[in-house]
């Protein structure tokens, strides 16, 4: 009776032990059911139509007729369709940049053009005036524009002559040599084009015309000069301004000015001012070729 107690005693222990055991191996495999369940659902929340599953190279057009694409993927497709902006987009892209090209390239024809129609001259006497320097090339054809530069008390002034057409051109290079004034002066083809003048600035009328005889044209001038320290300065040396122009902004390091005297003879005399000292700086003065116009009022808005 004993040894059948305990055999029934061993037997509980050992179905204790195999019990308990059972359970420890079953918890990590009910933590590991756990964790598969968790990523299952977080898998079901994504949306497989979303863009970044798909390559940068996918495209709609690869896919034959055979191969129908997902339901799901039916709003990717039309976003990259014929029918969509992408191509639309892509062709005014297209069309904007052809534009551009085209335009870029007829102005550089255009300057093109004009740097062929256009002599360097230099070597300039001071007592020259554009007038004069124009109607000695006037013999090689007809003379489109004439800008003379640099400063009027040296003998390196220089001027850009522009032709109508490359054969004056071409028959000025024939003048180098002439003499000038005091100076034979240097002809050679130039390299670079007159910039034009905006024509709505230029003289309407005599009365205009008259304007810009008396008035200068005057640059680098110290951005911290006001416009009373121009006029003044003017006035002190040359006579009466009865008009001036100040223009300037944040971008240029200097400034210009318009300067209109109330006789001629003022306006003579002002182009002796090149390299005097305006502020801190040497400016130069050269004959306007537009006149000062006053300021049209704008309208107010009620």
């Amino acid at each position: 009776m004993a040894a059948v107690a305990e055999n029934a005693i061993g037997s509980d222990d050992q179905f204790i032990h195999h019990r308990a055991s059972s359970t420890a191996a079953a918890a990590p495999a009910s933590e590991f059911q756990r964790d598969v369940r968790q990523l299952v659902d977080l898998l079901s929340k994504l949306n497989p139509s979303a863009k970044e599953f798909f390559p940068s190279s996918y495209s709609p057009d690869r896919l034959s007729h055979s191969q129908s694409p997902p339901n799901n993927l039916s709003g990717v497709i039309k976003d990259f369709s014929d029918d969509g902006n992408s191509n639309y987009r892509r062709k005014k892209n297209d069309y904007s940049q052809g534009k551009r090209r085209l335009n870029g390239r007829t102005l550089r024809a255009q300057r093109e053009d004009s740097i062929r129609r256009t002599v360097y001259v230099s070597d300039i006497d001071q007592h020259v005036t554009e007038e004069r320097l124009a109607a000695l090339f006037t013999t090689c054809g007809q003379v489109v524009d004439c800008r003379v530069c640099g400063d009027p008390h040296s003998v390196l002034r220089f001027a850009f002559i522009e032709f109508a057409d490359e054969q004056g051109a071409r028959a000025a290079l024939n003048l180098a040599g002439t003499m000038l004034g005091y100076y034979p002066v240097r002809v050679l083809p130039s390299k670079t084009a007159i910039l034009p003048v905006n024509p709505t600035f230029l003289p309407r009328s005599e009365d205009e015309r008259e304007m810009c005889a008396r008035t200068v044209y005057c640059t680098n001038i110290d951005k911290k000069v006001s416009q009373t320290d121009v006029k003044n300065f003017f006035e002190s040396i040359c006579g009466e301004v009865s008009r001036l122009r100040l223009l300037g902004d944040n971008v240029h390091s200097t400034r210009i000015a318009f300067v209109e005297f109330a006789v001629a003879e003022s306006a003579i005399v002002a182009l002796n001012c090149s390299g005097l000292l305006l502020g801190s700086l040497p400016i130069r003065v050269s004959p306007s070729k537009t006149p000062v116009r006053p300021r049209v009022p704008r309208a107010t808005m009620h």
